[in-house]
C-alpha cells in the first residue's frame, strides 16, 4: 500500500464534494445508466450493484437510483457514452488518472486538456501513469461505537479475503484485490460493519507530497476536473488526494 493513510488524507475532500451534492448524483445518474444498460437486475449485474451501493453510500436518494435505472431500460434514443481514461501529470510531477464517461469526446478532451494545461501540468500518453496504480477495492469503517479491538478486526478482514487493512484512530481501511472485493464487502456487513466507503479504486503505489509552491496550482487543477460534468473520477499520487 501507499503506507499513509488515504482515508484520513481524503476527508477534507470528500466533506467538500458534500457541498457539491447534486453534481455527485449527476455523475451517479450516468453510471448507474451505463451499467444498467447491460441489465436493471443487479441481482445478476454485477456492475450495477457496485454503483447502486456507491450511490447509496452518499446517501443518493432511491427514486434517483431507480429513475436512473428506468431510463436505461427504456433507452430508445440510443443514448450513450464512452469511457475514456485520460493520464498526464500535474504541478510537481504529480500523476494524474481522470476517467470519463461522455456523449462528445471532442468536448471532454478539450475541457481535460485545459484544466491540466492552464494549471501547469500536461497530458501525456496512454500508459503513461496508470502503471503507477493499481484497481484495488477499498472499504472505509469508522472506529466510533465500535466495541470490537484492531487485531480482531484485522484478523476478520483477512480471513474475509481482505490484502491489507491500516488502522488510524478514527478509522479502519481496507484493501482488496479486485476481484475479491464484492466477497469481502459481503462478508464485513454480515458481520454487521456500516461502511463509511465501499469502492472499487485507483489506489497509488507509492504517494508523494506537492511541493509547497505547487499546492494552490494543484487544486485549481483537480477542481477543475472535478467540477467538468464528464468527469466522473480523479486519483492522483498525491498525498492529501
Amino acid at each position: 500500500m501507499a503506507g499513509h493513510s488515504k482515508w484520513k488524507n481524503i476527508q477534507g475532500r470528500k466533506n467538500a464534494q458534500d457541498s457539491k451534492r447534486a453534481k455527485v448524483f449527476q455523475k451517479l445518474a450516468k453510471e448507474i445508466f451505463v451499467a444498467a444498460k447491460a441489465g436493471a437486475d443487479i441481482s445478476t449485474n454485477a456492475a450495477l450493484r457496485l454503483v447502486v451501493d456507491k450511490a447509496k453510500a452518499v446517501n443518493m436518494p432511491n427514486d434517483n437510483i431507480k429513475r436512473a435505472i428506468d431510463k436505461a431500460a427504456g433507452n430508445t434514443a440510443g443514448e450513450h457514452y464512452d469511457e475514456i481514461t485520460y493520464e498526464g501529470y500535474g504541478p510537481g510531477g504529480i500523476a494524474v488518472l481522470v476517467h470519463t464517461l461522455t456523449d462528445n469526446r471532442n468536448r471532454t478532451s478539450t475541457n481535460v486538456r485545459v484544466a491540466f494545461n492552464k494549471n501547469g501540468g500536461s497530458l501525456g500518453e496512454t500508459g503513461s501513469v496508470a502503471y503507477m496504480f493499481d484497481r484495488k477495492g477499498y472499504i472505509v469503517i469508522e472506529r466510533a461505537d465500535l466495541e470490537v479491538d484492531e487485531d480482531t478486526f484485522m484478523l476478520e478482514a483477512i480471513e474475509a479475503g481482505a490484502d491489507d487493512v491500516e488502522t488510524s484512530e478514527e478509522a479502519f481501511e481496507v484493501y482488496t484485490e479486485a476481484s475479491a472485493f464484492t466477497d469481502v464487502k459481503d462478508a464485513l456487513s454480515e458481520a454487521g460493519y456500516a461502511f463509511v466507503t465501499a469502492e472499487l479504486s485507483m489506489i497509488p503505489q507509492v504517494s508523494n507530497d506537492i511541493p509547497e509552491d505547487k499546492k494552490e496550482q494543484f487544486e485549481r487543477m483537480i477542481d477543475a476536473l472535478e467540477d467538468d460534468d464528464d468527469v466522473q473520477e480523479v486519483y492522483t499520487n498525491a498525498i492529501g488526494y
